[in-house]
């Protein structure tokens, strides 16, 4: 076990890929000569050279469609956009190309992109940078849509993300990039497909994912101190949901709680609050609840953006709403 950062297991599962594999390679705005925006691939062009690590000019669209381009000529590539906020550039290339070629073309061409971005809030970057747009990319078929939020997940999710015949977007919360954590040194690829108990109870079940994960993990701390046994479970992907993780969990403890740091209306935790509801209404003691983002656009205001993001204190005050 090597204790690193989230951002150190993302730039290990960069190179990696690269010294594995001469069809991959990196490109987006300065990810070469500035080590990229959040110092993920900092040293690879140094590693690599500048045909595998390739700085882009500032034009989201142009740089998505070079690499849906290359992912049909046979290459793999890696295309970095800095922040979930400047991919709504790149919507046409994402949506109307690289979702649908492999349908559209009856199966007879394949789109193997890997679009990584950051996204989420709380570091005063403003609302320009810091939403939570990965439910909106999660309703749109042709697309598998990842949230690793440990520094296991961050590593092992891009090797299996390389050899998926369809887009992969990798959504890294950018609060995450210093947490620390353990990463196995024999590591192998994680399983997409499947959503994770971080932590068990019998009380309530927490469901969550990427930069809510700690949060989730904070409040069922505090619960426990209370004698409320919550579950954790972290969905890792988002499209597609493994519901039958959670439908288990919930017929286990008959109520269900959603953080989701998107906006209420419309998003993710809707999806799930949805899900639970059509399968497992006979199981919950309690109407599905919901932790969510303020409806606003993300202040700059480190007091403001504390206001409007979920917090543990939040989870825990809605957990104790629902009788848990």
């Amino acid at each position: 076990m090597t204790a690193v950062t989230y951002r150190e297991a993302v730039r290990r599962a960069l190179r990696d890929a690269l010294a594995t594999d001469d069809r991959v390679f990196l490109m987006g705005v300065d990810v070469g000569a500035y080590g990229g925006c959040y110092a993920v691939s900092l040293g690879l062009l140094e590693e690599f050279g500048p045909e595998r690590v390739r700085d882009t000019p500032l034009s989201e669209s142009a740089f998505v469609g070079a690499g849906i381009g290359a992912a049909l000529g046979g290459m793999l590539p890696i295309v970095e956009i800095m922040t979930v906020n400047f991919s709504l550039l790149a919507l046409d290339q994402i949506v109307n190309n690289a979702a649908t070629y492999r349908y559209m073309s009856g199966g007879q061409m394949h789109v193997p992109l890997v679009i990584r971005m950051t996204t989420g809030a709380g570091r005063q970057l403003g609302a320009q940078h810091s939403h939570s747009l990965e439910g909106w990319y999660a309703h749109v078929p042709g697309l598998r849509i990842l949230a690793p939020a440990t520094v296991t997940d961050a590593y092992g999710m891009l090797a299996p993300a390389l050899v998926d015949p369809d887009p992969v977007l990798i959504f890294e919360h950018g609060a995450l990039y210093h947490v620390k954590g353990e990463l196995p040194d024999d590591l192998g690829p994680v399983d997409l497909t499947t959503a994770v108990i971080r932590r068990a109870g019998g009380d309530l079940t927490l469901v969550t994912y990427g930069g809510t994960l700690p949060a989730s993990l904070d409040a069922a701390e505090q619960l426990a101190g209370e004698g409320v046994g919550a579950e954790v479970i972290d969905l890792r992907s988002l499209r597609p949901l493994d519901m039958d993780t959670v439908l288990a969990s919930v017929a286990r403890t008959h109520r269900a709680l959603v953080v989701d740091e998107g906006w209420r209306s419309g998003s993710l935790s809707a999806e799930v609050s949805a899900r639970i509801t059509e399968q497992a209404f006979s199981d919950l003691d309690a109407p599905v609840g919901r932790v969510c983002s303020a409806e606003v656009p993300m202040p700059y205001a480190k007091h403001l953006e504390d206001a409007v993001v979920p917090r543990a204190a939040g989870v825990v005050a809605a957990a104790r709403r629902l009788g848990a």
